[in-house]
């Protein structure tokens, strides 16, 4: 006879998002198992207000202090109790406190980094889906985490495949025996291009992702191959496997997610259907497995699956990622921050696609890298890139 699996109490960071709509699917399907508690958005306070009636969370947050009055009023009105919080700091404390046993991070940007590393320091266990965590924080993040007893599993499709197959050899995540990690990346909208076929490319093709759909800021991240070198910078921090044993193999099927292989010889890949509510499934669920309402993969259906080697000279983010890598400290933030910038001009119209990487090398060249010791350090060299990008865009 088994126990029944106790209630988790999970807060949903970034609840009016897409990755929050998956969470809230799996966490419904479920309710004898997971109850979200905690509902938190940026600033769309009637879309946070219908997932409170539909939800009933015990506390919803919004991120923008200006609009609290709408929370709160809103909620009142919806004679709901949930009770209404406004602010970064509110969000803090509440993905610190009892409120909630679970924390999904999928707040966009760095903007998610502090309720991060509040939940971290908690020793809660955290659904990562905040790249500029680990991108931005990773050292501080991991030393928080471990110091505190958190467990972090990440969402992202890579990582949770590297997470899966690295749990079938062991219960621990250190890189014993594992000889390299693959890192799969679709390619983007527009693998196959060259370099001078990128220089005409329009915000609404970069956003066209072909297998997934994402906010238009990953996807542009997505088309650069940036989002597969914060991805290496991602996989290299939550595994301690060190830079030059990842490797990202372009696989335009979407359905291996990435591979591990280890000293032995074996490779163990993790395959399924393009859809983050596996993922979240296994990060709310794990060590066991429940049902996310997702179809198992019909590989007579698919016929084939790809892989080719990234284009490092029509997509140089992914080569710039490794640099900053290589070079550690506060360079990740710096090529973080940079490309925020970059990509948001872009998206704008302001700058050109091939405007993306060129920001991003100049951020790297001219600022140098420091240790990285302090959240205060980070944000510091994160403001730097930031100002250094933005006066780069208004001069060129």
């Amino acid at each position: 006879m088994h126990a029944a699996p106790s209630l988790r109490r999970v807060a949903v960071l970034g609840a009016t998002g897409s990755i929050g709509a998956s969470a809230l699917d799996v966490i419904a399907r479920h309710p004898d198992r997971f109850r979200a508690t905690v509902l938190a958005a940026g600033s769309q306070v009637q879309a946070l207000l219908a997932l409170c009636r539909t939800h009933q969370p015990d506390h919803a947050v919004i991120a923008d202090a200006a609009l609290y009055p709408a929370l709160r009023d809103g909620l009142q009105q919806a004679g709901l109790a949930t009770q209404a919080h406004a602010g970064a700091q509110a969000l803090d404390a509440l993905a610190a406190s009892d409120a909630c046993d679970t924390v999904i991070a999928a707040i966009v940007g760095a903007a998610g980094l502090s309720s991060t590393l509040a939940a971290a320091a908690a020793g809660k266990r955290i659904l990562l889906a905040n790249k500029e965590s680990l991108v931005l924080a990773g050292e501080l993040l991991m030393r928080t985490a471990q110091r505190a007893g958190a467990e972090i599993l990440p969402i992202d499709s890579e990582h949770s495949a590297i997470f899966q197959c690295l749990r079938s050899r062991d219960a621990s995540l250190d890189g014993a025996g594992v000889r390299r990690i693959l890192l799969t990346a679709s390619g983007g909208p527009f693998r196959g291009r060259t370099r001078a076929e990128l220089a005409q490319v329009t915000p609404a093709q970069a956003v066209a992702h072909p297998k997934w759909s994402m906010g238009p800021k990953i996807s542009v991240d997505s088309a650069t191959l940036m989002n597969k070198g914060l991805e290496v910078i991602e996989a290299h921090h939550l595994f301690g496997i060190p830079g030059q044993r990842i490797e990202v193999l372009v696989h335009p099927q979407s359905l291996v997610h990435s591979l591990v292989e280890f000293v032995d010889g074996s490779t163990l890949a993790q395959m399924g259907l393009p859809d983050m509510r596996t993922t979240l499934a296994v990060g709310l669920a794990w060590p066991q497995r429940v049902e996310a309402g997702v179809a198992g993969l019909d590989l007579l259906a698919q016929g084939r699956l790809d892989f080719e080697a990234p284009d490092t000279d029509a997509f140089p983010c992914l080569a710039l990622a490794w640099q900053a890598m290589a070079a550690g400290g506060t360079a990740p933030a710096i090529l973080n921050a940079a490309n925020e910038v970059a990509v948001s001009a872009f998206l704008q119209q302001r700058v050109s696609f091939l405007a993306i990487p060129a920001l991003v090398a100049n951020a790297l060249a001219t600022l140098p890298a420091e240790p990285a010791d302090t959240l205060a350090v980070l944000l510091d060299a994160d403001a730097r890139a930031r100002r250094l990008t933005q006066t780069a865009i208004e001069s060129a």
